[in-house]
């Protein structure tokens, strides 16, 4: 086991912290990214900036820090820590204990969900650690990834045949995709048409407006996000939200009106995005949400439908870990799981009306 420390960023990593995000083995998450950490302080989280250290390499985390009374505070590493390998977890588990007890900070549990391919190996080395799995949090702990490295027609090619026939279709039949400005006009038709798309395809709650309002902001602005529509009579059908980080780009948000009449378009949208992040240095195209391998053809899932569009491109789906608990004080974690957890969503829901992570 590598031995690792932990430390807070130094204002000066805070200021470039992307660059060094974007470094990471893994190369980084967008939920790690300085845009996400500003969304979460404006809801209910306080953002932290983690430096793990060994002699290897080094990884530079975002924790969400949430004080809960009377139990103290939980961090939540969203899809991190970013390690080498499954092997070093139990470095990095070990690196918080020391923290939180060094510096007296109050850390009862600590979430995390490393981006590390489910297997029985990876699932056998994160329990040895001591961590105990929990429901997981994030929509992309199974997801359709696609590899957009190879030039465009190689590219065409090896999509899913699906995927590729609409791509070809909606081209030969002259659907325009286009690039929208980031006005509040556009941004509350793009809500519109996720909640749309949700509604008739998934049971997943959508969060409020103000929120991907927020979101959207933030990524535009950094030069990482950008909207993409269709329209048809004048009116968008079907809209995307993307996001580049680093080599990475993900389809982060989504949705079209159910009655259209010009086929293939969502596919074309995907794939002018999917060239567009290409042209920006992405290598990976994240379609951010599928059901798990296992149960893709389970109507009851509720990404159902939403992964039957998502696996129209890429062929496979790849499960991740998920979301494991680190336990650093026994009996505030048993009065967290027994009753303390469910009373803090709904206490805090029913406040401020939104989503307690």
């Amino acid at each position: 086991m590598r031995e690792f420390t932990a430390r807070f960023a130094s204002a000066e990593e805070i200021a470039n912290w992307d660059n060094h995000v974007t470094a990471n083995p893994n190369g980084g998450n967008l939920l790690q990214s300085e845009a996400f950490a500003e969304v979460k302080q404006h809801f209910g989280w306080k953002p932290l900036h983690l430096v793990y250290e060994t002699a290897d390499y080094t990884s530079y985390n975002l924790a969400l820090e949430k004080a809960i009374p009377l139990l103290g505070k939980i961090w939540y590493l969203i899809k991190g820590p970013d390690v080498a390998d499954v092997e070093d977890i139990p470095g990095i588990a070990s690196a918080n204990a020391d923290l939180v007890k060094r510096a007296k900070l109050g850390v009862f549990t600590v979430k995390i969900e490393p981006d590390i391919v489910l297997s029985d190996h990876a699932r056998q080395v994160i329990e040895s650690a001591g961590l105990s799995k929990t429901h997981n949090l994030q929509p992309n702990d199974s997801t359709a990834l696609l590899d957009i490295s190879p030039e465009p027609n190689e590219l065409l090619r090896n999509l899913h045949s699906r995927g590729r026939n609409a791509v070809r279709r909606a081209i030969r039949e002259g659907v325009e995709v286009q690039n929208v400005e980031p006005s509040d006009e556009n941004f509350k038709a793009m809500y519109s048409l996720m909640t749309t798309t949700v509604e008739a395809k998934s049971q997943v709650r959508v969060r409020e407006f103000e929120y991907y309002r927020q979101f959207w902001t933030n990524f535009i602005n950094r030069g990482q996000g950008r909207m993409l529509f269709v329209y048809e009579n004048g009116v968008p059908s079907v809209g995307a939200f993307v996001v580049n980080y680093g080599r990475k780009g993900t389809y982060k948000d989504g949705g079209s009106l159910q009655k259209r009449n010009q086929y293939g378009d969502s596919h074309l949208v995907q794939w002018t995005a999917i060239n567009q992040l290409k042209n920006l240095g992405c290598t990976e195209y994240d379609f951010c949400g599928t059901p798990p391998s296992d149960q893709l053809k389970d109507t009851s899932n509720p990404f159902h439908g939403l992964g039957l569009f998502k696996t129209s491109f890429s062929k496979t789906v790849t499960d991740f870990v998920g979301c494991y608990d680190q336990i650093l004080n026994p009996l505030k974690y048993k009065a967290w799981m027994t009753a303390g957890e469910r009373v803090a969503r709904q206490l805090y829901t029913r406040r401020t009306g939104q989503q307690f992570y």
